[in-house]
Order: C-alpha cells, then sequence, then structure tokens
C-alpha cells in the first residue's frame, strides 16, 4: 500500500508473461503523474522455460537497480482454458514477484478487470482501448506508443496502482461514471 504522507513515487507495473513481458514506470508527484520508460521483454525466441524465467529474473532486477522503484504493481493471474498455458504465465508472474521481492519490494497485485475498469471505466475494454486511454491521461506522445500493448498494459498497472492512492485526482466532487465526469468537465478532455 502506497504511504499517503510520501507525496513521491516511482511505481513500476509488470504484466506478466513469458512470451512477452510488459514493463512500465511511472513518476508521480501529489496528484500528478508521467512516464518515466515502458517496454517488454521479448522471450518468444527462446525455447527453454526455465532459461525464460531466469531471463525474466535477472531483468526484473536490472529494471529495479536501474529506476529504484518505491512500489511494484502486478497484473494477477486470470483464468485460460489451457492448463499449461496458465501454468506457464503462473511460473513467470512468481518469478517477477520474486524478483520484487528479492529488492525488498511490497507487492500489489491486480485484477485485469480491475485494471480495465481504473482506467477506462469498462471492465471489459480491450487492450486499444486502455492505450488510448493512457495516452490521453498521460500525455504520451504518438512516438512513445509501444507497438506491442503488453507494455502499456503494464503502464495501466501502475496507474491503476497510483489510483490506489484515494483518487488523487479527485476534486472532492462525485461522479456517477466517466461519462457524468466528461459531461461535467468539457474542458479537460483533450482530444
Amino acid at each position: 500500500m502506497i504511504d499517503r504522507l510520501v507525496k513521491h513515487h516511482t511505481i513500476l507495473g509488470i504484466d506478466p508473461g513469458t512470451t512477452y513481458m510488459g514493463w512500465g514506470l511511472l513518476q508521480t508527484e501529489g496528484a500528478r503523474a508521467e512516464v518515466i520508460d515502458l517496454g517488454i521483454l521479448d522471450l518468444h525466441k527462446e525455447t527453454d522455460h526455465y532459461a525464460k524465467l531466469q531471463q525474466i529474473f535477472f531483468f526484473i532486477t536490472g529494471l529495479i537497480q536501474k529506476y529504484e522503484p518505491t512500489e511494484f504493481a502486478i497484473e494477477t493471474q486470470f483464468v485460460d482454458k489451457n492448463v499449461q498455458t496458465m501454468l506457464k504465465l503462473a511460473h513467470g508472474q512468481g518469478v517477477a514477484i520474486a524478483a520484487a521481492l528479492s529488492k525488498d519490494l511490497a507487492i500489489n497485485e491486480y485484477s485485469p478487470m480491475k485494471i480495465k475498469m481504473a482506467i477506462t471505466g469498462n471492465g471489459h475494454a480491450s487492450k486499444e482501448q486502455v492505450a488510448a486511454m493512457l495516452q490521453r491521461f498521460l500525455h504520451i506522445p504518438d512516438d512513445m506508443m509501444p507497438k506491442k500493448l503488453d507494455a502499456t498494459d503494464a503502464l495501466a498497472i501502475a496507474y491503476c496502482h497510483y489510483l490506489q492512492l484515494g483518487s488523487p485526482l479527485s476534486t472532492g466532487t462525485k461522479y456517477k461514471n466517466w461519462a457524468d465526469f466528461a459531461k461535467r468537465n468539457t474542458a479537460k478532455i483533450h482530444k
């Protein structure tokens, strides 16, 4: 959990995967958040599952050493019909968590539905919708937007964690939903 008294945070978000693992870093200062960096770890050419896990561990510990995040957020496991796929993803998630724990970071997990709901207001939003909303919220230039949406998914996880501060962007006004917010705040909507 983020300490509300601390106003500065660096949040590392991880979208676990053993083919492509997304990562995104947010720098926050009070009610302001900006992207530090984002990308993917491309593991699709590696055939040995355990070698992939080792690469995940070293990659995440390297990110932590380079950026010194204060927070770590990761997507929880989703249910898949293919048990082998689920197990491999769970291994990757577990190794990512172990890497963060090895650097004394607390673990914060969020379900895919909670992340999508936090970003778009729709728990069933597409990856493209999540990426578009993040681009708007965080003013990400087109040339910084990644081709692989695993990276924006990871950024969404970090942003979802940031929102757990207790609605840092809240002005005290209550809104029914995103449409109500947009209708009452036309000046804040960038097209």
